[in-house]
């Protein structure tokens, strides 16, 4: 049993080794062509990173979001579609988040979980229209999602203008009231990671473990089966969607919930924006399967977290993201490569 499970794993953990190493090592060489020293620079990160406490707990704040927003798009890859609207339904389960964490008071057990809830329902229902689109008239997802994404950060921008804006601080909306916010653990670590992986569990046991993970699955990986036994296709393309916008709404809220030191969103969305495009490179790295996606995160964290230190020695913050890019694709090639295969050989099938 334990050596099926090696054996397993033993591919993908080995393309991963070799990417990251392949990662660094263009990311050393593009910054020994402009003059930096690559040996200097990713010592800072590392050290930076994950050499102390308080770097280690920043990492970590840092990957739980993507977390989140990776599973979106796991989840839609699993059933076969390209949701990339992890983005905007992050958007709102933080506006979410402030409507009943900054306005409503009740008890802190239950304000927190009522806040939490509502961020999650808010990036669900902002993942319905996509869902009817597909399923009634065949609007391809990637053209919904990206639209709805827009759509949503303005909406967003809006409310936080006009309706929850904090007095006196108009560029940010009203912070979270003390019973809705997670303990913190360390820097601006908090409890929410602990809902994250829980929730990334909830998503592997339902994909994995019960009759209609199997059938989001089955519909992914071979439609004219799912079609032969009968899987209600517009069923799975709900639920699908439904899932998704479950974790992006969460991850947003982890943002206002369980991010001090500021427990709330800006105007400018500058504490959740991008989130959801982070997460399909956290997701492509993870190969997709939600254990997977935590590893790839908690490394995205920490290559986020450490890239300051890198600026600190000097090194050009914009040279600073494209190492990390180049790095990121490196690791995401393997099932980018499987990705664009099974596409290739699913059209030749038809």
């Amino acid at each position: 049993m334990a050596s099926a499970v090696i054996q397993k794993f033993k591919r993908p953990l080995l393309e991963s080794l070799l990417a990251i190493i392949l990662g660094f090592i263009v990311g050393a060489i593009v910054m020994a062509m402009f003059g930096y020293d690559p040996i200097a620079a990713y010592s800072a990160l590392l050290i930076g990173s994950i050499g102390s406490l308080d770097g280690i707990c920043e990492s970590l704040a840092n990957a739980t979001p993507l977390m989140l927003t990776g599973l979106t798009f796991a989840i839609g890859m699993k059933s076969g579609y390209f949701n990339v609207g992890a983005e905007g339904q992050a958007y709102l389960g933080a506006i979410g988040a402030i409507m009943i964490g900054s306005v409503i008071h009740l008890p802190y057990g239950i304000h927190l979980a009522a806040a939490t809830l509502f961020a999650m329902f808010m990036g669900a229902i902002w993942s319905l229209p996509v869902s009817a689109l597909k399923a009634w008239r065949g609007v391809h997802e990637v053209v919904s999602t990206i639209m709805l994404n827009w759509i949503a950060l303005f909406f967003v921008r809006y409310l936080i203008e006009y309706h929850y804006y904090e007095p006196g601080r108009a560029e940010r909306a009203m912070p979270v009231l003390p019973t809705a916010r997670y303990q913190v653990l360390g820097a601006s670590l908090t409890t929410v990671i602990f809902v994250a992986v829980a929730f990334m569990f909830f998503a592997y046991f339902l994909l994995w473990r019960t009759t209609l993970g199997y059938e989001l699955r089955l519909t992914g990986s071979n439609p004219e089966a799912a079609r032969y036994i009968g899987i209600n296709s517009t069923r799975v393309i709900f639920l699908n969607f439904f899932l998704g916008g479950l974790a992006a709404g969460l991850a947003g809220a982890t943002q206002v919930l369980g991010r001090p030191p500021s427990w709330t969103i800006y105007k400018t969305l500058g504490n959740v924006i991008n989130l959801g495009f982070d997460g399909i490179g956290a997701a492509l790295i993870g190969r997709n399967h939600p254990v997977g996606i935590i590893f790839a995160s908690i490394f995205l964290g920490i290559l986020s977290y450490g890239a300051k230190f890198m600026m600190y020695l000097g090194v050009d913050p914009d040279l600073t993201r494209a190492i990390n890019g180049v790095i990121i694709i490196a690791l995401s090639l393997p099932e980018l490569y499987r990705i664009i295969r099974r596409f290739i050989v699913g059209r030749e099938a038809e």
